[in-house]
């Protein structure tokens, strides 16, 4: 076994885990759908009342005129840049170098739409009004994303966010949010969604990340827009014959747990300030800015792989199944913090500090 299949292993067997809500199995599914009633009819082909109802909901609280239910949102999110490279016959995006556009999804932009992503700034860094500003070539759409995931959900003021919106709008350029996370941010800004999603001309919102279903993204925006994208739907083969599962259990974890994120936000802070008391550790941002951080070790992978694997085997909690090796020899690991957070006791989290304190 290499170790990394220990460190992996090793998480496994855990009790109890930092991140989440908990397992991914079939009790998700069994969960959202114990009340539902089992005469309830499906959706077909993107019509009736179940998807229809849902996207009405998620449109409004996301203040956008209507939206539409993707199975995915890499899905979502290439039907609304091709949707904006066509109205402004303008086949450039600008985005992070970062994005999951640009790193998780096998350049499905260029092969598939022939769409061209302009990097906007260093790998490392936000995304800023001048960076947009300096753009040499001319742009159809700028995407941003926020939390910025890869560098540890990093967020810009909310200023910059307007200052940004401000420009593109004055200069034709639409603006699109991939808020795969955007229900986590609110806590942080202090604005509710309608407020940030005002200064995006297209919205994306994903149900299994901070909320926890099963899958499922909405797109949203304005009449042409959506109907738009429900042709590129289609197109995409997204339109199955029902999207039932996934809706009801989108549904039913937002319900459940949108009131929570600014209880994920401040367990994030509190134990990130745990891990920046650790000799060698640190976290990305320093004080998070959602329920999202990155941990960061002074050491390689290979000196902190036994270790984690022996505080799981020891405490039961686990920290984290991998990790992450850095250009300049650290290793790090990511946090997102749900429910899962709220099941450790304090003295095993009390054991996991005391542990990763004395590292040797």
């Amino acid at each position: 076994m290499t170790k990394s299949n220990i460190l992996k292993d090793s998480f496994q067997k855990t009790a109890y885990k930092l991140s989440q809500h908990g397992p991914r199995n079939a009790g998700v599914l069994q969960e959202a759908f114990e009340s539902v009633d089992a005469d309830l009819e499906s959706d077909i082909y993107g019509t009736g009342p179940v998807i229809e109802n849902f996207q009405e909901k998620i449109a409004s609280f996301l203040g956008k005129e209507t939206a539409v239910f993707f199975p995915s949102g890499t899905m979502a999110q290439q039907v609304a840049l091709r949707i904006w490279a066509d109205k402004k016959q303008n086949p450039k995006i600008g985005y992070h170098p970062l994005s999951h556009l640009e790193i998780h999804e096998q350049d499905g932009l260029r092969e598939l739409q022939h769409i061209e992503p302009i990097l906007l700034c260093d790998a490392d860094k936000l995304i800023t009004l001048m960076d947009i500003k300096a753009l040499d070539a001319s742009v159809s759409c700028v995407l941003l994303e926020l939390p910025q995931r890869e560098i540890g959900g990093q967020l810009p003021s909310f200023e910059e966010l307007e200052e940004i919106s401000q420009y593109c709008r004055e200069n034709g350029i639409q603006l699109h949010l991939d808020g795969a996370r955007l229900w986590e941010i609110t806590p942080y800004y202090q604005k509710s969604t309608k407020e940030i999603s005002a200064l995006f001309d297209s919205v994306y919102v994903s149900f299994y990340k901070g909320l926890g279903g099963i899958a499922g993204a909405i797109l949203a925006g304005d009449e042409d827009f959506v109907k738009e994208a429900k042709v590129w739907k289609r197109r995409y083969g997204g339109d199955l014959i029902s999207l039932y599962p996934y809706i009801l259990s989108a549904d039913y974890y937002y319900d459940k747990r949108i009131g929570k994120m600014g209880q994920y936000y401040e367990a994030a802070k509190e134990l990130a300030g745990r891990f920046n008391a650790c000799s060698g550790v640190s976290t990305l941002p320093e004080v998070p800015v959602s329920n999202m951080f990155h941990v960061y070790f002074d050491e390689s992978a290979e000196v902190i792989e036994p270790i984690l694997a022996k505080i799981h085997a020891e405490t039961g909690v686990g920290c984290s199944g991998y990790l992450q090796v850095k250009p300049d020899g650290r290793c790090a690991f990511e946090l997102s913090l749900g429910d899962a957070i709220t099941e450790v006791p304090a003295e095993k989290l009390a054991q996991v500090f005391e542990q990763l304190g004395n590292m040797k």
